[in-house]
């Protein structure tokens, strides 16, 4: 909450989050930032604000508080995105390395005590492919260049002279690119276009030494689908930072799963990340109080 005190003056600054607090406030409201409001709280905040020009939400999915009156309505929304994607990044990188080196087995080895040498896989010449290639997408492909990859990305505009990518495919050949790759990316974002765009066909598609790593949403990859092709072992292993549900339920498949490496959704919570995510809105801010375009605007239609 100190970094407020880094806007530019004069301004006023109100904060709370409980009915009595938004329906006091909220209608001189100009500017709403949602840090930790529900879906219901920002409703509600949304609609009692009627001379509001902008809405700046600290995260980058947004699907969660896209209500109908919002999408429908002229106020801008900006959020986060840029704010995560090198930690999202690394993390992708240290799940390939995972898989790679095989960090389980050396882990189970000296646990037991074991001295037992094994062969290991080189990242050089390997290929990534990159199912949502945003920000995230495009700071994995930096590191993956670094480790002597190749990267394959899947593109609505497949012409592109983009230096990390070796070659992008359009959306109807999914399953072709995914064909091609050791590593799998998914860092989509949740719309009704991309809930269950990897299921039981595409999972089919993939090498059966291949690692799927999502830290895009859950949904995104149909969870039965990939608890049924990892227990199969119809592919190698999954790295997993996001889930159908969260908090993971106890007894979950997940948990139990040798080819699973399980992140509690935290691959992008940086000791700083909520300071970060406050220098982007407050540069932002001052941006709407130039009068210049916004940053990180949220398409509300697309869902992103």
């Amino acid at each position: 909450m100190r970094a407020l005190d880094r806007l530019a003056q004069p301004v006023e600054v109100h904060l709370g989050k409980d009915p009595e607090f938004i329906k006091k406030y909220a209608p001189d409201a100009d500017v709403i930032l949602c840090g930790v409001s529900t879906n219901e709280m920002l409703r509600l905040a949304f609609l009692e604000a009627k001379r509001l020009r902008w809405m700046h939400v600290l995260w980058a999915g947004v699907e969660k508080i896209l209500f109908p009156e919002l999408i429908e309505s002229p106020v801008p929304l900006t959020n986060g995105k840029g704010v995560f994607g090198d930690s999202l990044a690394q993390f992708a990188l240290a799940a390939m390395l995972f898989y790679a080196k095989d960090f389980r087995r050396l882990l189970r080895q000296q646990q037991s005590q074991t001295w037992e040498p094994f062969d290991v896989l080189d990242t050089r010449g390997q290929v990534l492919g990159i199912v949502g290639y945003g920000g995230i997408g495009k700071a994995t492909a930096g590191l993956a260049r670094a480790f002597g990859m190749k990267v394959v990305a899947l593109r609505r505009r497949t012409a592109t002279t983009d230096p990390l990518i070796d070659q992008a495919f359009p959306s109807d050949q999914l399953s072709q690119m995914l064909a091609l790759c050791d590593y799998i990316l998914v860092a989509a974002p949740l719309t009704a276009e991309t809930t269950g765009l990897i299921g039981t066909r595409e999972l089919g598609a993939v090498k059966k030494s291949a690692v799927i790593i999502n830290v895009g949403r859950g949904p995104v990859i149909d969870e039965k689908a990939l608890i049924d092709a990892l227990e199969a072992g119809q592919i190698r292993g999954a790295a997993l930072d996001v889930f159908d549900e969260e908090p993971l339920p106890a007894g979950h498949p997940f948990y139990r799963l040798q080819n699973v490496l399980l992140s509690p959704h935290s691959a992008d919570h940086t000791v700083d990340w909520i300071y970060l995510a406050m220098d982007r809105f407050i540069e932002t801010f001052q941006r709407f109080r130039d009068g210049l375009p916004l940053n990180n605007l949220v398409d509300k239609k697309a869902g992103y």
